[in-house]
C-alpha cells in the first residue's frame, strides 16, 4: 500500500511519540509498503527503506524567525504545535493534488496514519480527497486540552464530540491502551485494536540493529550513580519528562516523608528541561531533601538500561491520563521493584505481582516506598515476575506482528470497499 503518515511532532526525537512513530515507520518498511511521512521541521533525519520524509516548513527554505519560533516543541498542546499543524497541513494536501494532477491514480495514497491532532487533519483530507485514515491514537486530545487548560471544561461537551467524530471517520483506530479504546467505544468506530508500546531496552535494541548505530554498548563517561552521589542506602529512580501530569510534585513530597523512616534513601530522575529542573530542584530546597535528589538531565534510549541497572526501586507517580506510559514497560523489563500511582494509567496493565500499587497520595505513596526499601526480597520477586511479564506482550516482535495484522484487516477492508457489489 501507499500510505500517508501525519507526524504532529518534532521527529526523530528519543521520547514517547516519536519513539512510538519510529516503531510504526519500521513496521511498515519491512512490509515493503511505499510511506510519505509529513513532520515537523524540529529533529533528526532517520533513513528507513520504501520511506521519504517530508519536514513542514523545509527548514532549508524556511526565513531564520520561523525557524527560531518553530524550535523547542514540548509535549502537549502548544501555540508552536497549532502553527506547525498548519504548515503539516499545507505539505499534506500539496502532497496528495501532486499525485492527482500527475495523474498517478493508481499509485495514490491508499491510507493516511495520523496521530494526535493530525487525525482532524486526515479528515479534512478524507472530506476533500476522499482517502481513509487510520487514528493512531496514544491519548484523549479532549482530556488532554482539558488537564492542560482546566478552564476548557466549559466546553468540554463539543470537545468530545469532534473527539467522536474523529473517530467514527476514521477506517480504523489504534489505541495505545485498553482505557481508550474503552473511552470510544461509544463512538461506535468502525474497528478498534490495541497495540500497546513497547520497552525501551527491546527498542534500543532493535533501534542499534535498525539504524546501524553502535550507541548500544556505549557507556558514558561519568561514574556510577552511587559513585558519584556516595550513595550507602537505596537508589530510587524516576525516567521521563518533569511536565506537571507525571506528579513529580507528589514524588518529592512522598520521598520527603519516607526519608524519616530510610534516611540513607537517594532519588535519582533522568530527564526532563532545564526549566523544569530548576523548577523540582527549588522544590526539593523547600522540603530540605536536596542532598538526596539528584536531577541529572536526559540521557540517550541506548544508555537506559545503564541507568536502570543501577537503580533498587523505580517510581511512576503519574496524577493525570488514562493512557500507560511508555516508560512503565521499560521499567517493568528492568527487573526492579515498580512503585506506582493506583490510577487507571497504572493499573490497567499493573497488578500487585509485579508492582506495588500505591493511592495518589503523599502518606501511602511514601508508605509504598518504605515497604520496598525495607524489603529486597519483595523487591527481587516483583522485579522477577515484571521481566516475564514484559517478555510475553511488549517487544518489538508483539507490536510488529499486531500491527501487520491491523494493517492486512485495513487492506482487505479497502479492497472489499472498492469492489462492486454484484447487485449493483
Amino acid at each position: 500500500m501507499k500510505v500517508l503518515m501525519l507526524a504532529p511532532h518534532p521527529f526523530y526525537q528519543a521520547r514517547g511519540t516519536p519513539i512510538a512513530v519510529d516503531l510504526v515507520l519500521s513496521v511498515l518498511s519491512e512490509r515493503g509498503d511505499s510511506v510519505d511521512v509529513v513532520t515537523f521541521p524540529e529533529g533528526s533525519d532517520r533513513a528507513y527503506a520504501n520511506v521519504t520524509l517530508y519536514r513542514a516548513p523545509d527548514p532549508k527554505v524556511s526565513h531564520r524567525v520561523l525557524k527560531s519560533l518553530l524550535s523547542g516543541i514540548r509535549p502537549g498542546f502548544s501555540l508552536k504545535k497549532i502553527i506547525c499543524d498548519v504548515f503539516l497541513l499545507m505539505q499534506a494536501i500539496k502532497l496528495v493534488t501532486s499525485d492527482r494532477n500527475n495523474n498517478r491514480n493508481n499509485n495514490r495514497y491508499d491510507i493516511i496514519h495520523a496521530g494526535e491532532e493530525a487525525v482532524f487533519i486526515a479528515l479534512i483530507l478524507k472530506k476533500l480527497f476522499g482517502i481513509p485514515y487510520i487514528y493512531d491514537m496514544d491519548s484523549s486530545l479532549a482530556q488532554q486540552l482539558i488537564d492542560k487548560l482546566p478552564q476548557l471544561r466549559a466546553i468540554a461537551s463539543p470537545l468530545r464530540a469532534c473527539e467522536g467524530l474523529a473517530v467514527r471517520n476514521a477506517q480504523a483506530v489504534m489505541a495505545v491502551c485498553q482505557a481508550l479504546k474503552t473511552e470510544i467505544d461509544p463512538y461506535f468506530p468502525k474497528k478498534a485494536v490495541v497495540i500497546p508500546d513497547i520497552s525501551l531496552l527491546n527498542y534500543a535494541i532493535h533501534s542499534d540493529r535498525s539504524h546501524h548505530s553502535d550507541q548500544t554498548a556505549a557507556k558514558p563517561l561519568e561514574a556510577p550513580l552511587k559513585e558519584q552521589f556516595n550513595i550507602q542506602g537505596e537508589l530510587l529512580m524516576y525516567v521521563g519528562n518533569l511536565e506537571s501530569y507525571q506528579g513529580i510534585e507528589l514524588l518529592l513530597e512522598s520521598f520527603a516523608k519516607a526519608l524519616i523512616a530510610a534516611p540513607t534513601a537517594h532519588l535519582v530522575a533522568i530527564g526532563g528541561s532545564e526549566a523544569d529542573i530548576a523548577k523540582y530542584r527549588a522544590q526539593a530546597n523547600r522540603l530540605k531533601i536536596s542532598y538526596q535528589v539528584h536531577f541529572i538531565g536526559p540521557r540517550p534510549i541506548a544508555q537506559l538500561k545503564y541507568y536502570l541497572d543501577q537503580a533498587d526501586i523505580v517510581v511512576s507517580p503519574r496524577i493525570q491520563g488514562n493512557n500507560t506510559p511508555m516508560k512503565l514497560y521499560s521499567y517493568l523489563d528492568s527487573g526492579k521493584a515498580l512503585i506506582a500511582t493506583n490510577l487507571t494509567t497504572h493499573t490497567q496493565v499493573l497488578n500487585e505481582q509485579i508492582a506495588l500499587i500505591a493511592a495518589p497520595e503523599v502518606s501511602a505513596f511514601a508508605a509504598g516506598m518504605v515497604q520496598l526499601i525495607n524489603h529486597p526480597e519483595q523487591r527481587q520477586n516483583l522485579g522477577q515476575s515484571a521481566q516475564a511479564y514484559v517478555a510475553q506482550a511488549h517487544t518489538y516482535e508483539a507490536f510488529s506482528r499486531q500491527l501487520n495484522s491491523l494493517y492486512d484487516w485495513v487492506e482487505a477492508s479497502l479492497s472489499a470497499d472498492s469492489t462492486p457489489s454484484v447487485l449493483a
